[in-house]
């Protein structure tokens, strides 16, 4: 017997110009703001760095989606609107706003079945969910799964020293920064559920670890430093 091959629901110009929308939205949500918005200052608090973190959440969230027998074309799209309010609404409400904003820009924007709008909405509205996943749809658990990953490893380490330099920090403080993501990475490891996420969140933990022993082994004092 043959494996079913489905079809994509949202071809590769509709994705692409979601994206665009997506991009186009952060942006004016900066621009209309006369100072600057929210803590502008911080490199995660910017149109640019929103829309990065956008596609990595798609990239991983497909990903995981596609290891675990999700619908991959509702994770990818609910990944791409996950924080397209997050520039002009407070934290307790974007993710409510971001689904108002995907349900609307689906409905007016293309012919797609009612089921498949609702499973997105429903995914962006419910990726800040802080509960068991096991309480979600598996669409939404491979969405949180992946938005909570972006935030440890590589990804994490980089923000983290980026942000020594917006308080004025020095090198010598890097120790007790990455730390903060090793942190992190493991208490992504024991809330995600997925096989797929966990093997993502302990390869990413890994990296961390030796980068951890790499300024230990060629930054003499560090560890010094961060006990004083």
């Amino acid at each position: 017997m043959g494996v079913e091959i489905k079809e994509s629901a949202v071809s590769d110009e509709a994705f692409e110009a979601m994206k665009d929308f997506v991009a186009d939205y952060l942006a004016a949500s900066v621009e209309n703001e006369d100072d600057g918005g929210r803590m502008r200052w911080y490199p995660w608090h910017s149109a640019e760095y929103r829309f990065n973190h956008t596609l990595n959440v798609v990239e991983l969230a497909a990903d995981i989606a596609r290891r675990e027998g999700a619908d991959v074309d509702v994770v990818r799209v609910a990944a791409l609107f996950h924080d397209i309010a997050k520039l002009e609404a407070e934290q307790e409400r974007h993710a409510d706003e971001g689904a108002r904003v995907a349900r609307e820009y689906l409905t007016t924007r293309g012919d797609y079945p009612q089921s498949f709008v609702d499973q997105v909405t429903q995914s962006v509205r419910e990726h800040s969910y802080q509960g068991p996943l096991a309480d979600v749809s598996l669409e939404t658990q491979c969405l949180i799964e992946a938005d909570i990953l972006d935030k440890v490893g590589a990804n994490g380490a980089v923000l983290m020293l980026l942000r020594m330099g917006y308080e004025s920090r020095t090198h010598m403080d890097a120790g007790e920064m990455i730390d903060r993501v090793l942190e992190r990475g493991r208490d992504a490891a024991s809330r995600v559920e997925s096989d797929a996420a966990e093997s993502v969140a302990h390869q990413r933990v890994k990296r961390v670890k030796w980068f951890r022993e790499w300024l230990t082994d060629e930054v003499p004092g560090i560890d010094a430093r961060d006990d004083a």
